[in-house]
């Protein structure tokens, strides 16, 4: 017992990933050290075999593996750096550049100082000199689509992720489907809710285009196929979690009557926080976006009814090649949308 325990708390030796690698010390040794050439779908066995065991050497396989391979900078502009979604963004941005095995990949990923247009141009600038290729997720200010023109006019791509921007000058939107987003929520509600009634939505602000397009499909949706339920005016929370709280508040007070709530973008924590203050879950409808541990134990109290999750690994993945093809092949004669299905969780399969 005491043995099998050292054992695993043992640092893996070279032994050890030769064994996993199905290739001999000596093979390992060459990899390691660069002695002699080795073939490279050997090189990669070893590198990935040092992933899954945990090798400590696994960084200098990586280079040894890579080092022929050519090199870009990819930049990333993302928002709200505290927020879950965010943090697992970044996360798999990096796995994403891991796992690239016809390129060696240097990300630089950062958040504009605040909200503005001035803060995010003045990201985009300093990403752009420094980058072969940037992907943002943004408001959709003139001042941006300004600053995404001269980049392009440097021959540096830019990419708009989960809520397009400077259409007709970026190179690619790659997201979910918005529209289809809020019309999916809308159905939920429409389907689930007790009765007829009241139902809003939050939106961050009308200047992400993502957001807009999940109202017009939400309120599309209940025209169209519920109008006995009344869809009122759309509340601006700018994606905090305390304005939404207090703004959910409000319109619980407001409108006894409401039976459903759709928080199209960013602050979900702030309603869940509101639903479960004032004792309401499962008696209206709540649906939020992207699976974070807030919405996640949301679920497991029935006081969010579904959660419309981005797909961030799949996305990352899309993501990466076509910065990689623009750099390689120039930008799309059309720039182009990349849709990706987005993942559906209620209570029961969390």
């Amino acid at each position: 017992m005491i043995e099998s325990i050292r054992n695993a708390m043992r640092r893996p030796t070279i032994s050890d990933l030769a064994r996993a690698s199905g290739v001999s010390v000596a093979t390992v040794d060459r990899v390691l050290n660069a002695r002699h050439r080795v073939r490279e779908e050997t090189a990669r066995r070893v590198y990935d075999a040092a992933q899954e065991i945990g090798y400590h050497a696994v960084g200098l396989i990586r280079q040894r593996v890579f080092e022929d391979l050519p090199q870009y900078k990819l930049a990333f502009l993302l928002q709200k750096p505290t927020q879950s979604f965010y943090q697992s963004f970044v996360r798999e941005i990096e796995t994403a550049a891991r796992l690239v095995t016809n390129a060696r990949i240097q990300t630089q990923i950062d958040f504009p100082s605040a909200a503005t247009p001035a803060a995010i141009v003045e990201k985009i600038k300093t990403l752009g000199a420094r980058n072969q290729a940037v992907a943002l997720v943004g408001p959709d200010y003139p001042a941006v689509t300004t600053a995404v023109e001269e980049l392009k006019e440097r021959g540096i791509p830019v990419f708009s992720l989960l809520s397009d921007l400077a259409t007709g000058v970026r190179d690619a939107y790659v997201g979910v489907n918005n529209r289809k987003v809020g019309r999916t929520a809308a159905w939920m509600v429409a389907r689930t809710a007790k009765k007829p009634g009241k139902v809003a939505c939050f939106v961050g602000s009308h200047r992400f285009h993502g957001h807009e397009l999940r109202e017009i499909g939400f309120r599309s949706y209940f025209r169209e196929n519920a109008p006995e339920f009344d869809v009122v005016d759309t509340l601006i929370n700018l994606e905090t979690a305390e304005i939404t709280h207090e703004a959910t508040l409000t319109l619980l007070q407001k409108h006894p009557d409401l039976v459903g709530l759709y928080v199209c973008g960013g602050g979900m924590e702030g309603a869940i926080s509101a639903f479960r203050e004032e004792g309401v879950g499962g008696r209206i409808v709540l649906v939020v976006n992207e699976l974070t541990p807030e919405s996640k134990a949301g679920l497991a109290d029935d006081i969010v009814t579904m959660v419309v999750a981005t797909p961030l690994p799949a996305l990352c993945k899309e993501l990466l090649s076509l910065m990689l093809g623009a750099i390689e092949h120039g930008e799309a004669a059309v720039p182009g949308q990349s849709f990706l299905p987005f993942d559906i969780y209620i209570s029961e399969n969390i």
